[in-house]
């Protein structure tokens, strides 16, 4: 994938890259990063066991709120740019501390990032700019919640407001199923994240996300993603921080997207302005497609992840440039993503009992594995004392694949996964069922 307009003659040095974060997520971003020859060393803080297997990268053992610690090593470090990846410590204000101190920093402040850690707030900023999403409510106590779920004709979506690393948004098909959720949810589930409840009306429609990389006012789209955020096959059982994800979606039409810019993008990044929020990172618009046109789900104020894995393979060596340009809030309006010339998969491979309780400290083997547009990247992670691949989260792997088209990329990446194995290994054997030619839900 070719991305125009980015030329490097303005950028005096760009030798040593910071990405924050250990997941699938950060090792993906460090990967498509250290493509560019300007680069010389890509530090992960933490990073996982699966960092140091990328070319020009190398994990620091420090605790990015030991502030003291943290500066003094980018300082001695030369750090060119920070580029920070989980929700977290954005919504903890970490890009407004490094700007303070004059680094450049890939991320939003802890203003922009509440546009992810609260949901409630994330909601009145859409109504505020007339953006389509569906209707809510937001409250905080339980019979509050009580009495909007037993007026409603039909079964409410639930979320918990605040972060919880994905697993705070229930779907219930009954309204029995609504009051158990908001029950769960008050009773400390997700602990302080679930102080406020956000209901809303259940819309209907395929799901797509989309992501804008923007400097404060100017901004860049990625090739769009499509993940699969049910744990089980045929998009059944529990929400999960996702399964799998493919791009480009086909989905979306260029008139589709353009309708998004227009009604969505555009007015997301005006109303951010208005309210004098100078929003320096990715956007992730979760979209649902529906009959009466794309609404917004849920803003994500980072990569999403296993999309992330699965786009940055489409992005050629440029792709920091524009990282670096939004950064300095530098974007000239004209860079652009050409279409890309392959698409891509990515299949995950989690422990046993995800994302419920699940035992960890498994050895992971893995085989030989084709390697020809094919990535691993690690997101749960570590070594033991002697140096062996062990399992250390939830979701274990992303299993990455390019190709012409998405059946031979699909075909890649089970191939690969067959090589791959730890104790209670799962994953989908149904990711991109919607673009699979020569694949049915009935197999």
């Amino acid at each position: 994938m070719s991305i125009k307009s980015v030329g490097s003659k303005s950028f005096s040095r760009l030798e040593n890259v910071l990405v924050i974060g250990n997941g699938g997520r950060e090792n993906s971003l460090a990967w498509a990063i250290q493509k560019n020859k300007l680069v010389k060393k890509v530090y992960l803080i933490p990073g996982n066991a699966g960092s140091e297997r990328i070319k020009k990268c190398k994990r620091i053992d420090i605790d990015i709120n030991n502030k003291n610690a943290l500066i003094e090593n980018l300082y001695f470090l030369k750090i060119d740019l920070i580029v920070i990846g989980p929700e977290i410590p954005l919504a903890n204000g970490l890009a407004d501390f490094l700007r303070k101190k004059d680094f450049k920093v890939f991320g939003p402040g802890q203003d922009g990032a509440k546009l992810e850690y609260s949901k409630s707030w994330a909601k009145e900023f859409m109504q505020d700019a007339k953006i389509p999403t569906a209707n809510f409510w937001k409250v905080n106590s339980l019979e509050d919640a009580k009495k909007i779920i037993h007026s409603s004709p039909y079964p409410l979506v639930v979320k918990a407001d605040g972060l919880a690393s994905g697993k705070g948004v229930f779907v219930p098909n009954s309204k029995d199923e609504c009051l158990k959720a908001a029950e769960s949810i008050f009773n400390g589930k997700f602990s302080k994240a679930g102080d406020l409840v956000v209901l809303e009306e259940k819309i209907q429609g395929p799901e797509v996300s989309v992501f804008a990389l923007c400097d404060g006012e100017k901004y860049v789209i990625l090739p769009a993603a499509q993940d699969h955020k049910r744990l089980n096959e045929r998009d059944k059982g529990p929400n999960t921080g996702g399964m799998g994800a493919y791009s480009p979606a086909p989905l979306l039409t260029k008139d589709c997207l353009n309708n998004i810019i227009k009604k969505i993008i555009e007015p997301t990044i005006n109303e951010l302005i208005k309210k004098k929020i100078d929003y320096k990172g990715v956007i992730y618009f979760g979209l649902m497609i529906t009959k009466s046109g794309p609404k917004v789900i849920e803003y994500n104020c980072r990569f999403g992840d296993p999309e992330c894995q699965t786009i940055m393979p489409l992005m050629d060596q440029n792709f920091v440039f524009l990282l670096e340009k939004c950064s300095m809030g530098n974007l000239t309006g004209d860079e652009f993503i050409d279409p890309p010339q392959k698409v891509s998969g990515c299949v995950i491979a989690v422990s046993k009992g995800y994302p419920k309780e699940y035992k960890t400290g498994f050895p992971i083997t893995i085989g030989k594995i084709e390697t020809i547009d094919c990535q691993i990247f690690d997101s749960g992670t570590t070594l033991s004392k002697n140096g062996n691949l062990l399992t250390d989260g939830g979701r274990v792997l992303s299993i990455v694949c390019q190709d012409k088209d998405f059946d031979l990329v699909f075909e890649k990446i089970y191939k690969n996964l067959k090589k791959i194995n730890f104790d209670g290994i799962y994953f989908r054997n149904d990711i991109g069922h919607q673009v699979r030619k020569n694949f049915s839900l009935e197999n």
